[in-house]
């Protein structure tokens, strides 16, 4: 049986992804003979509870259809990782952390993925108080994020343009950050914590990093002159930004993040006030249907 947690606003407030995918999935589910069960969220954080109920209820597969922000929500909502799959239906506005596995963006094909495939194991990110699958950050994605909200049509344009405005006025954060046996100090415009390899629809924040490797990606990201800002930015439209000398890569394990001032926490798109900054990846709990 396919546990099915549907976002009906993913991809948009009319959800025109979802209303196009969910005849199509049902067709291929009666096609393959498969037994399932539609589950709709109404409200934020529904997939979490839902996640976490049908978990109790002995469910063994959770598909979610939805974007980041719904995997996010279910994530959460995981108790019991060792007799539970996560399938994923990708049908948000970005889709990275479904690019970020190689998942097909045709929600049949990736359905097709679940029925025929066999579960792997998928790292995840664990904070004291909340999960990600994808990016943790904090600086200057957190205002983009704020941006991005208060506009009435999302979409990759209206991210990116969002994230022009922000480059332009944006202040940098100083912070301490404590990895592999030692601390640095840093003034940056971001530090991001990367499991996928791209966020905000497309921009590779960090290219090497890998879901299934079992290592976490830190990036931060130095002050930039005004005048190099657009070459910064251009660098990352490309996924060349770890190529500027103000970029820093490392890889490790488990990482803190010390800012100087309260800040917000960005964790796949959705915004935590002042949580403790503190990531460890989790490589052998997890498992999805991928390629």
């Amino acid at each position: 049986m396919l546990n099915f947690i549907i976002n009906p606003k993913a991809g948009g407030k009319d959800g025109k992804k979802i209303k196009k995918a969910l005849p199509k999935l049902e067709k291929r589910l009666i096609e393959r003979g498969v037994d399932y069960i539609f589950h709709m969220t109404k409200r934020p954080n529904q997939a979490t509870e839902l996640t976490e109920m049908l978990i109790n209820q002995g469910a063994t597969d959770i598909v979610i259809v939805g974007g980041d922000g719904t995997l996010h929500e279910a994530i959460n909502g995981f108790s019991n990782f060792e007799k539970v799959n996560m399938g994923i239906i990708p049908c948000g506005t970005g889709n990275d952390f479904a690019s970020a596995l190689n998942l097909p963006l045709d929600p049949v094909e990736a359905l097709d993925v679940i029925i025929d495939g066999t579960p792997k194991f998928t790292d995840f990110m664990q904070m004291p108080t909340v999960r990600g699958l994808n990016i943790i950050g904090t600086g200057i994605d957190v205002d983009v994020l704020k941006r991005y909200r208060a506009k009435k049509k999302k979409s990759k344009l209206s991210y990116t343009t969002c994230l022009i405005a922000t480059l332009c006025k944006f202040n940098y954060c100083e912070f301490d950050a404590e990895f592999n046996g030692h601390k640095d100090h840093y003034r940056s415009f971001i530090a991001v914590v990367a499991n996928g390899n791209r966020f905000g629809g497309g921009l590779e924040i960090c290219p090497p990093a890998v879901p299934t490797d079992g290592t976490l990606d830190f990036v931060a990201v130095d002050e930039i002159a005004r005048l190099k800002i657009i070459g910064a930015f251009l660098k990352l439209k490309k996924g060349k930004i770890l190529e500027i000398p103000q970029a820093h890569h490392y890889q490790t394990k488990k990482v803190s993040v010390f800012p100087t001032e309260k800040f917000i926490v960005n964790v796949d798109g959705e915004l935590y006030d002042d949580i403790p900054f503190e990531v460890e990846i989790v490589s052998d709990k997890l498992k999805v249907y991928r390629p």
